[in-house]
């Protein structure tokens, strides 16, 4: 098996993950979905069907005649075939039944002519169908508290199963991680080993991968350095022979620096891929090789010129393109110095690691959270839809326990949409997406129009919402939406944090050619250890207010980097917190948009 092969099965517990707990939300989503359609169609059409025969009614005892009456007549005989075609709940087939028959006395009264039993044949009519409209009201109510029960119930489901997936994910990936680089730390042992003058070490690896290939070639070189120690220069070459198969075996492109100028060495890999040719004099070693990787060696010497020593890269987002010849690759390059036998850097060594699957398969997983904030997005707005109709009493009246239930799931929902949101613009930033349209600004309006979205959010809280006094109205190049979206980010993060009596204030002032802009709180504030994580994706204080999936922060910080400015945050437990970023001065006769 190779080394790029365990790589991604070392992935594959974190996408089983993403895959599980997104098939149970979907599945949860869609059984709320189906609960509130069927109170729709069981008991919600049957009410509005008894207030239409109630109104034929009314209108017939009024005396319609003619086509209005035949209207009517037909409106109610409709309704009431409904009706019965439509019994759901006990004691609503009864009633129905005793509807028909007071139906059919009725239009006996109104074809006979008969004034005096039509009064009392209506209220007769009036009082069944206010019965199929009681009973299915309150069957509404039932199905209502059960549907939020169940909610509950399904919310602590997608919690746990969350929760199990996310530990059971990253304990596999952490496991299969250690268990594949457990021979890395070896041969970097006895690499050093080697290093430091001890020619006996060697590497003990089983396994047929890069890694034990590696390892069985660097004991072949170290046989070989210790052949020449006691050998003639026939034997040196020799050395060096095996030394060059030892590296041109390895998949990666490699390549060796001598005194951090000069290429000593370079493996078949390099090249094929690169065009790097060791055969070449000062400057035309490199003369076939991409922009990029010129780029990156010139940054690995830097690296290690200034004794900062191995260069390791972080992550997957340190991964660069560089064009080759069967297309696009994603490389991580690492280096490692090469150390004289008085300690000093005699060169260097540059690994091109070949990341491209592993690169597509985070793009895999990004994509599949995009996917998933897209389903969620059309039952999730069919659901507030709903909801709004209901609470506006659009579908009929609402009893106060009604409406205190429905407000409360529309203020859930749309909570939810923000999260929704937040995944969509996470999943366009990782994807490169984001668009900036700048333009001078003026900022000052940037604030005011800012405060002026979230005073009435902060009224009902009971929180002061101000422009400071200080302000500075420069005009800074932004795009204003974007801009406003990181303002409102970090006024809403201010508002959840604050209480009640509290104050947050906005203001900007000028600082090296920028602006920055400043939101100040006197809420609880931060402990010092959570704030290197602050922005990133994710991330979540413990015991902070619920209502977001820790992700405005980090799209804040994405969004004032694209317009090349900085963000960051000073806080402390029990004096506030402030949030403040930069951005760009506009030309001093830039034209200020207000």
């Amino acid at each position: 098996m190779t080394l790029r092969t365990k790589l991604m099965l070392a992935q594959i517990p974190l996408a089983l993950s993403l895959v599980l707990v997104g098939y149970v939300s979907r599945r949860t989503i869609g059984e709320l979905d189906r609960s509130s359609q069927n109170i729709l169609k069981d008991n919600q059409q049957s009410v509005l069907a008894a207030q239409r025969m109630r109104d034929a009614a009314d209108a017939m005892a009024r005396g319609a005649r003619g086509d209005e009456l035949k209207k009517e007549r037909a409106t109610f005989e409709r309704e009431l075939r409904f009706q019965e075609g439509n019994i759901t709940e006990t004691g609503e087939r009864e009633i129905t039944q005793r509807l028909r028959s007071s139906w059919t006395e009725f239009q006996r009264a109104i074809d006979d002519g008969d004034a005096a039993r039509v009064p009392r044949l209506l209220v007769a009519l009036e009082q069944d169908t206010n019965r199929i409209t009681n009973v299915n009201q309150d069957a509404m109510v039932r199905k209502s508290d059960g549907a939020r029960k169940g909610a509950e119930r399904k919310s602590t489901i997608v919690a746990l199963v969350t929760l199990a997936a996310f530990i059971l994910g990253i304990v596999a990936s952490l496991y299969l991680t250690n268990r594949l680089t457990r021979p890395l730390g070896v041969l970097t042992a006895a690499v050093r080993r080697v290093g430091q003058g001890d020619l006996a070490a060697r590497v003990r690896l089983d396994g047929h991968d890069e890694i034990s290939e590696v390892a069985r070639e660097f004991n072949t070189m170290a046989d070989r350095i210790a052949e020449y120690r006691s050998s003639s220069l026939g034997e040196l070459l020799q050395a060096q022979q095996a030394s060059q198969a030892a590296i041109d075996s390895l998949p990666d492109p490699v390549i060796v620096l001598q005194g951090m100028t000069g290429l000593l060495e370079a493996n078949r890999a390099a090249e094929d891929l690169f065009g790097i040719s060791v055969e070449g004099g000062d400057g035309g070693q490199f003369e076939r090789a991409p922009p990029e990787v010129r780029l990156i060696v010139d940054k690995m010497r830097e690296h290690i010129a200034a004794g900062r020593g191995a260069y390791v890269p972080k992550g997957l987002e340190e991964a660069v393109p560089i064009a080759v010849r069967d297309g696009t690759r994603y490389f991580l390059a690492r280096a490692n110095p090469m150390l004289g036998e008085e300690g000093s850097v005699v060169g260097l060594t540059i690994l091109f690691q070949d990341v491209t699957r592993l690169r597509r398969f985070d793009e895999l997983k990004n994509d599949l959270v995009a996917t998933v904030a897209h389903e969620f997005r059309t039952p999730l707005t069919s659901l507030r839809m709903a909801l709004h109709l209901a609470t506006e009493g659009t579908v009929g009246p609402l009893t106060e326990k009604q409406a205190d239930v429905l407000f409360a799931a529309r203020e859930d929902c749309e909570r939810l949409q923000g999260i929704v949101d937040d995944l969509l613009d996470l999943s366009r930033i990782q994807a490169g997406r984001i668009e900036l349209h700048a333009r001078p600004t003026s900022a000052t309006s940037l604030l005011q129009h800012a405060v002026d979205m979230h005073r009435p959010l902060a009224g009902d809280k009971k929180v002061e919402l101000e422009v400071g006094a200080l302000t500075v109205d420069r005009p800074v190049m932004a795009d204003p939406d974007r801009v406003q979206l990181v303002l409102t980010n970090l006024i809403q993060n201010a508002l959840r944090y604050t209480s009640a009596g509290g104050r947050i204030e906005l203001r900007a002032a000028p600082e090296d050619g920028s602006l920055r802009f400043v939101v100040s709180d006197t809420g609880a504030g931060i402990a010092a250890e959570h704030l290197p994580r602050l922005f990133e994706r994710f991330s979540r204080i413990p015991g902070a207010p619920s209502g977001g999936a820790g992700l405005g922060l980090y799209i804040v910080k994405e969004i004032v980097e694209a317009h090349g400015g900085r963000v960051g945050v000073e806080s402390e437990p029990g004096h506030g917190s402030i949030f403040w970023f930069t951005l760009p001065l506009a030309g001093a006769t830039a034209e200020v948009s207000a």
